[in-house]
């Protein structure tokens, strides 16, 4: 270890300036009790201030220092704000979903005071077979699980069934190797102390999935690249963040803990360890430790829970991070849109002024290029000609309706033109505009269908036509019924007269409105006398 990696470590380590602290045994003993021996991992606010409130009044009356000659002078609340702030860095504030009120939890730094603390204590006992054990046995694994030679694995396979014989030929013979009550002692310390280190490491693996997050979140920000390249970044993120030697070792042991078969083997098997007589009778009572190893895959379950839920949340966040920076990119956009329009219609305002000049870069020719390429021109292709018959004429002699050869209309307009300037200036009153209902009420269809098609073609250089298609109007006249069936060498005159009916039109709103051009003429009765009367 360097002296200058050890000065930084002083610096900077939050669990450093926990033991620093004259505060340290009230912080130690109480947030190592909420949170590291009750496993507690979130708190409410006011629920921790009264917890710790207690601790005070027990700790001040015991040392018979209650008032004004206190120990710790300051209130609960001050001491939770100052070891909530980042300079201290003990405890993590957070607002749940849905609360309005912060929450608590100890941070990585406080399990590694409490543990490092609990390690100065004297110990009756110090095993080291167990490690011992454990360290061939790590070994073991590592040489056989990274053996690619099948013979070398096929070799170690048969020893390892050969020892197994051994042991049950021993067995068989009435021969049982147990353990003693050190080796037993022993063992179980090693179970307790790593149960309760694997507890633990569960905040430490939390912290530093945040860590991770919050480094992918730093690139997001200042990210000045394509939107897909950063999508990308943030997949390849995430799944460096699973696929990591902390992430997979954490989702395997959580796969483990969700076994229930695995669950019940290991609550029979910490029975049947506590109730070994070596175990048992070290301690008569059931120590705190024993209780709290019957339950300790429950605390595991939680704590594995709690992280499950910590990387799903982040995974939530990061995907709303995500929509708000699209939001203020598309806000960016619609800014920069708005200033656009603006400036065009300063731009409007100035060439609309009295000799005044286009702006250079404001008039285009087109609003686009037109690009005609010779080969999209068709070959010419004549037309086949026409070869009539006339030497074969045959005279049809069936009936048909002739009435429709006679009766041949033409509507005129520019009659239809001075009908709609003229309603424009009577019936308009200073609007400017008039709708074709109130045109046809005025000047009723003459010609039905035909003079309302006109209407809708209208082309005059001091009124526009404007379609509707959100609107729908109806127009009424007065047409003639289904003509009388005669035959088709009868006059006209001896065929009756059929009774008129109301023909009904329903099309969008069509409206006739004035052209705002300034100077251009001004609307007036120009119909001649005669129509007007």
């Amino acid at each position: 270890m360097l002296h200058d990696d050890v000065e930084t470590l002083r610096r900077s380590s939050a669990a450093w300036r926990l033991l620093r602290a004259d505060t340290a045994p009230l912080v130690l003993s109480f947030l190592g009790t909420l949170f590291v021996e009750e496993n507690v991992r979130a708190i409410p606010e006011t629920e921790l201030v009264a917890r710790l409130d207690d601790h005070l009044f027990a700790i001040h009356r015991s040392a018979g220092t209650l008032g004004a000659e206190a120990r710790y002078p300051r209130t609960p609340q001050a001491y939770v704000d100052h070891w909530a702030h980042p300079e201290q860095g003990w405890l993590r504030a957070w607002y749940p979903p849905g609360s309005a009120e912060p929450h608590y939890d100890a941070t990585p730094a406080v399990e590694q005071a409490v543990r490092w603390v609990a390690t100065l204590r004297g110990r009756a006992f110090v095993g080291t077979e167990s490690r011992l054990n454990t360290v061939f046995e790590l070994l073991r694994q590592l040489a056989v699980g990274t053996q690619t030679d099948p013979a070398e694995r096929l070799r170690e396979l048969e020893e390892r069934r050969s020892r197994i014989d051994e042991e049950i030929a021993q067995v068989r013979a009435g021969r049982v190797d147990v353990l003693d009550a050190a080796a037993q002692r022993d063992r179980y310390q090693q179970l307790s102390q790593t149960a309760a280190d694997l507890l633990s490491d569960f905040r430490e693996v939390e912290a530093n999935f945040r860590t991770l997050d919050r480094g992918l979140r730093e690139r997001i920000t200042g990210w000045d690249g394509a939107k897909g390249e950063l999508l990308e970044e943030v997949v390849r993120s995430r799944s460096a963040i699973a696929e990591s030697d902390q992430g997979r070792s954490f989702h395997a042991f959580y796969d483990f803990l969700l076994d229930r078969r695995r669950q019940e083997e290991f609550a029979a098997l910490v029975d049947q360890v506590q109730a070994l007589d070596a175990i048992s009778t070290d301690d008569p009572r059931p120590a705190p430790e024993h209780r709290r190893l019957r339950r300790i895959h429950y605390d595991w379950l939680d704590a594995g829970e709690r992280t499950q839920a910590t990387v799903r949340t982040l995974s939530e966040q990061l995907r709303r991070f995500l929509d708000d920076q699209v939001w203020l990119e598309n806000r960016r956009v619609m800014d920069i849109l708005r200033g656009v329009e603006a400036k065009a219609l300063a731009a409007r305002d100035v060439a609309a002024a009295p000799g005044a000049a286009t702006p250079p870069g404001m008039a285009i020719d087109a609003v686009a290029p037109e690009v005609v390429l010779p080969t999209e021109r068709p070959l010419f292709a004549p037309r086949p000609s026409a070869r009539v018959d006339s030497d074969h004429v045959e005279e049809g002699d069936e009936d048909f309706e002739v009435a429709a050869l006679y009766d041949q209309v033409h509507v005129d307009p520019e009659r239809l033109a001075r009908t709609v300037r003229h309603a424009l200036v009577s019936l308009g009153r200073g609007t400017a505009a008039v709708s074709l209902g109130d045109v046809v009420r005025d000047a009723p269809l003459e010609h039905g269908l035909a003079e309302l098609v006109t209407y809708l073609s209208l082309d005059d250089p001091r009124f526009v036509v404007v379609h509707d298609e959100e609107a729908t109007d109806e127009v009424r006249w007065l047409g003639d019924g289904p003509p009388a069936v005669g035959h088709a060498d009868a006059p006209p005159d001896e065929i009756a007269a059929p009774d008129p009916v109301v023909r009904v039109a329903r099309l969008p709103r069509v409206t006739f409105a004035t052209r705002p051009a300034p100077g251009g003429p001004v609307l007036e009765d120009t119909r001649s006398p005669e129509e007007t009367a």
